[in-house]
Order: C-alpha cells, then sequence, then structure tokens
C-alpha cells in the first residue's frame, strides 16, 4: 500500500476550480462586488452612470433570483446559501458554471493523472459541483460574519440621524451612504424601496427572512412596532444596537473560549488521516503482511467507522449554542 501522488493532483485541482469560480466572479461584476470594497456596491454603479430605478430593479432581481429559482434540481442544496452570500449570478449562470468547471476539471485529470475514463468523468463532475458549493458557502459565511459586525454600528448611526432632527427614511439613506458592503447596499436597497413607497417594516422584514438573521427581525419588529403604536424609535433602536452589540460581543467571546476545544477536535479528527499518509510515504510496504488476510477490510471498515464517530462526537462536544 503507497502513497498514490495523483491524490495531490485532485487537491490542486480542486483548489485551482474554486480560484477560477472567484476570478470569474471577479472579472463579470468587477471589484466593487468584493466584501472588502471601501465603496458598497450600490454606490459605485451609482456613480457609473446608472440610473436610480435601474439599480434598484437589478439589486431587487439579484437578491431575490436564488429564491424563486430553489427548485431547480441540485440546485435547491445552493439556493438558501447564495441567497444569504448576496451571489450576483444568476441560477441558470452557476449551473453553466458547474458544467465549465467539471469539463476544466477533466480536462485537468486527463493531463495529471492515468485513471480510467470513469473515474475521471465522475471525480470531474463532483469537483465541478462541489468547488461552486465550496465558493458559495465561504462567500455566505464571510457575508453574514460582516452584517453581523457591521449591525450595531449601523444601528447606531440611525440612532444619531434620528437625534438630531432627520427621519427615519433619511437615517437609512445615510447608512446607506456611509456604511460600506455588505450591509451598506442591503440599506440602500431597503431607503430605495422606501422612497419609492413601500412599506420600510416590511422591506426589513423581507430582508431580515431573506438573510436568515435574527438580529435584523428584531430590527424589523422594533421599526414595525412604532410605526403602528408610535414612540421614541430613537431610544428604543439605541437599547437595540446594545442588546446587538452584547450579542456580538457573548458570541466572540464563546468562539475564543472554544478555539482551543475546537482546533484540538479538528486535530485528533485529522491525526489518523495524516498518520496513514505518513505511514504510506515512509513504509510503503508496513501493510503488506496483513493485507491480503480475511480480517483485514473488516478491520479497515471498523477503524472507519470508528473516525467517522470521532468526528461526530468532536463537532458534538464543541458546536455551543447560545
Amino acid at each position: 500500500m503507497s502513497f498514490d501522488p495523483a491524490l495531490l493532483v485532485y487537491g490542486l485541482i480542486f483548489v485551482a476550480v474554486i480560484v477560477i469560480v472567484e476570478g470569474v466572479y471577479l472579472v463579470v461584476f468587477g471589484k466593487s462586488i468584493s466584501l472588502n470594497s471601501r465603496v458598497n456596491r450600490r454606490l459605485d454603479m451609482l456613480n457609473k452612470g446608472q440610473g436610480r430605478e435601474e439599480v434598484l430593479e437589478q439589486l431587487r432581481k439579484e437578491m431575490a433570483q436564488h429564491s424563486t429559482t430553489s427548485a431547480i434540481p441540485l440546485y435547491s442544496i445552493l439556493a438558501g446559501k447564495a441567497q444569504r452570500g448576496g451571489i450576483a449570478f444568476s441560477p441558470p449562470q452557476l449551473i453553466g458554471l458547474m458544467g465549465v468547471l467539471a469539463v476544466v476539471s477533466f480536462i485537468g485529470l486527463s493531463i495529471g493523472t492515468g485513471a480510467e475514463l470513469a473515474v475521471r468523468a465522475v471525480v470531474a463532475v463532483v469537483m465541478g459541483i462541489g468547488g461552486v458549493f465550496v465558493w458559495i458557502n465561504n462567500k455566505a459565511k464571510k457575508r453574514m460574519a460582516m452584517i453581523e459586525e457591521q449591525l450595531p454600528d449601523a444601528v447606531e448611526l440611525m440612532v444619531r440621524s434620528l437625534r438630531v432632527g432627520h427621519p427615519f427614511g433619511s437615517a437609512l439613506q445615510i447608512v446607506a451612504n456611509e456604511v460600506p458592503d455588505p450591509l451598506g447596499t442591503e440599506i440602500g436597497v431597503i431607503a430605495d424601496e422606501s422612497t419609492y413607497g413601500r412599506n420600510v417594516g416590511e422591506a426589513l422584514k423581507d430582508m431580515a427572512e431573506r438573510l436568515d438573521m435574527q438580529d435584523l427581525r428584531f430590527l424589523a419588529v422594533a421599526v414595525t412596532i412604532q410605526q403602528q403604536s408610535g414612540g421614541n424609535l430613537a431610544e428604543v433602536l439605541y437599547g437595540l444596537a446594545q442588546v446587538i452589540r452584547s450579542r456580538f460581543k457573548l458570541f466572540r467571546r464563546v468562539k475564543a473560549i472554544t478555539a482551543e476545544a475546537k482546533w484540538s477536535g479538528m486535530f485528533l479528527s485529522c491525526f489518523p488521516f495524516g498518520a496513514l499518509i505518513l505511514i504510506n510515504l515512509i513504509r510503503p510496504d508496513y501493510y503488506d503482511e496483513v493485507k491480503d488476510t480475511a480480517v483485514f477490510i473488516p478491520a479497515c471498515l471498523v477503524v472507519a467507522g470508528f473516525l467517522v464517530a470521532n468526528v461526530i462526537v468532536m463537532r458534538t462536544l464543541v458546536n455551543i449554542k447560545v
């Protein structure tokens, strides 16, 4: 039993697939689509001369396209994450990208490995779909983490605007102009919708449901109650900002406390696989004396079962809900 260098080729091709997806995304939509852009995408589109209605229509279409097409085969597993990740690619474009990446993977596997045609075809399809899935999942996680971090500051900016006499619609517009992406563009769409007559509470509620974020639901409920019952919205939002910031600090504290346990669990889960690879590299003949015995395959299956159970138990132990 020896280490197959083709496994390294598979890994490199999969990484290349993810890099290609990110590169194509930035080329098609420009640097303004990047989450670390200092000017949010909505303002960038307005500065390039696009009309306000045109920008609003395009952004609303991009935000809703994944939820309305989640019934497409193979795409339903990506729809929710693509929606939270704010992926500007349309579902047909993502499916087409999977096909292109599968072809690229197949060519790479044909050049770099000597696997059979059927194996290369199956692995290429898995890489095409898996590469897009991993990329969308990473985008969604990064975007949601940034929105959670930006939200307390954005709400406090609304509070300051309300206290100096601005109406809530103007406060939203100020946040849309001052806060970078991803939250800046999201709030900008709500500000534009309210300008054209949509109820702000409903727009905030739709945004909270689309992003599946509890803190945004709190904001939507606070604004809706104030619209129906009246009251000092600035004080309500100030208290909400303190609650959101406290929750964010608590999440960060829990993350810091459990970081060591998570890394220990990851190490203990990955160590057996790393040890197996090193043994095959250092002593390729290590299993020669036992691999032909009747109990070798059953023993391997038992060990694999224990490894899977180890990963599940480790994830359960460090997955602390707050």
